[in-house]
């Protein structure tokens, strides 16, 4: 059975189907989903999934939103994550982090407010005992900064694609590495290297859906010019992905289900029991 460590199934692009994607999903054997919350309208949501689905969630703002935050919604945070304490479906605090990719938020003032609600929220992250899951785009070795000043139990890095010696500082920290989607494309050599390079125990496998579409799912510019709609990521398409690792890495398709869950379990403790229930 697998586990999806990052699924934004609460997004709009499955309002339409959420619970039959979700039973999609699990014929196809993934036993559970985590799914991150972006900002602070969407806490109640992810909860709410989670509990219906038997899924894990985390409670965070992503840099993407961290325009419209108020620091009002780091109070409300931190509330929150005191009044879901002894929820076992909440596992982390997330989705935040760093994104200097978009360029709307590279301005020198948008660098620094994302600064500041990063390293607000790993201090929520130590002060509750709870790991963090990271978004980092362009932004690996300022999330490390960050880790290093404010250290946390553990985490995931969402959908990495840093170097070699950034995701070694990232497993040194105790942290494992998110891969979905990206693997699937053959042109994505230097993601593919550090697959195969990289301990199996620093690996869990994603989807981020509805987003990062793998390859059997993507539509080009032109093709979406000509009408052609752009492919819906689903977690149904995990087994799929991973059957991608397992063969880059010649490892047998059910050991890495094994591995990949254990992984998640460790870096996301409260995981743990609510995999081992019966779905």
């Amino acid at each position: 059975m697998w586990i999806d460590t990052h699924c934004h199934l609460d997004a709009a692009e499955f309002d339409a189907d959420r619970d039959a994607v979700r039973q999609a999903a699990r014929q196809a054997g993934v036993a559970r989903c985590v799914i991150p919350a972006v900002h602070a309208a969407h806490w109640a949501e992810v909860a709410r999934l989670a509990e219906r689905h038997g899924d894990a969630y985390a409670l965070g703002i992503h840099p993407l939103y961290v325009p419209k935050a108020q620091e009002a919604d780091l109070l409300a945070l931190d509330l929150a994550l005191t009044e879901r304490r002894a929820d076992p479906c909440l596992v982390a605090v997330g989705e935040i982090g760093l994104d200097f990719f978009v360029p709307e938020l590279c301005t020198p003032e948008m660098r620094e407010r994302q600064w500041f609600f990063y390293t607000a929220q790993l201090k929520l992250a130590q002060q509750h005992g709870l790991p963090v899951i990271l978004h980092l785009r362009r932004s690996a070795d300022l999330l490390l900064k960050g880790l290093r000043q404010s250290p946390v139990v553990s985490g995931i890095a969402h959908a990495f694609n840093g170097s070699t010696q950034q995701a070694q500082a990232f497993v040194d920290m105790g942290f494992a590495l998110g891969f979905g989607g990206t693997l699937t494309y053959e042109r994505s050599l230097q993601l593919r290297r550090l697959a195969c390079e990289l301990p199996l125990s620093a690996l869990v496998l994603e989807t981020d859906a509805p987003d990062i579409p793998p390859q059997w799912l993507y539509q080009t510019a032109e093709q979406r010019a000509l009408g052609a709609a752009q492919g819906r990521n689903s977690p149904a398409e995990l087994p799929r992905i991973a059957q991608v690792l397992a063969g880059l890495r010649c490892l047998p398709f059910t050991d890495l289900a094994a591995v990949t869950s254990a992984n998640a379990s460790r870096v996301l403790p409260q995981l743990a029991a609510l995999y081992h229930q019966a779905p």
